[in-house]
């Protein structure tokens, strides 16, 4: 695609959405819920949510034809919605990062790209420092892509199974594993957290 104007939903000192800018694409930033009419007045026609806190509905989807993507920090159908690295670690399941297509779900569209993440050094590492990681992995793969993604060159594939699904309060669970460090919480306490319900 050429000529192609993007609305990125998040923040404007986004990685990626600077990185976009500097390429010298044609990009709005807003992280601010986002109506039809403002779409068509923009004349929008490529979508990218990366840490966009509202849910799209239909109406603002059917506007991107196969143009609306989001880039998720989870190995998707694993983890879907909220915290995905907290889930990843709680749950014992894959860790990395996904960048998808957006339908009325959420974190259910086909997948375009994913990677899998291996943390080093794992027990040392804290839920901050996985966190960071992440990003800087799905950041690096929407690099690597980007123009695969932007000219339809990347066959995309439906998720295979239903994974997982949490919502934000859903953590308040294990508040007392956090209350002490928060994100910074070593994952070799969470480890052992499991070993303690498996035993």
């Amino acid at each position: 695609m050429s000529n192609i104007k993007i609305l990125f939903l998040g923040s404007n000192d986004n990685p990626v959405y600077n990185w976009l800018t500097n390429k010298g694409e044609k990009v709005l930033c807003t992280e601010n819920t986002i109506s039809e009419d403002f779409v068509l007045d923009h004349k929008f026609n490529f979508l990218i949510s990366y840490g966009y806190r509202h849910v799209l509905k239909k109406n603002i989807l059917s506007l991107f034809k196969k143009t609306s993507i989001n880039l998720h920090i989870s190995y998707l159908p694993h983890n879907k919605g909220a915290d995905p690295n907290f889930w990843s670690f709680i749950e014992n399941s894959p860790k990395g990062v996904t960048i998808h297509r957006l339908d009325e779900g959420i974190d259910t569209g086909e997948i375009l790209v994913q990677k899998k993440v291996l943390f080093k050094d794992i027990e040392q590492q804290t839920l901050s420092t996985t966190y960071e990681i992440l990003h800087d992995k799905i950041q690096s793969l929407f690099y690597e892509n980007w123009n695969s993604i932007k000219n339809r060159r990347i066959k995309s594939f439906p998720q295979k199974g239903f994974g997982s699904f949490h919502k934000m309060k859903d953590v308040s669970k294990y508040d007392f594993l956090l209350k002490k460090d928060g994100w910074n919480t070593r994952i070799k306490d969470i480890i052992d957290l499991n070993l303690t319900y498996e035993n």
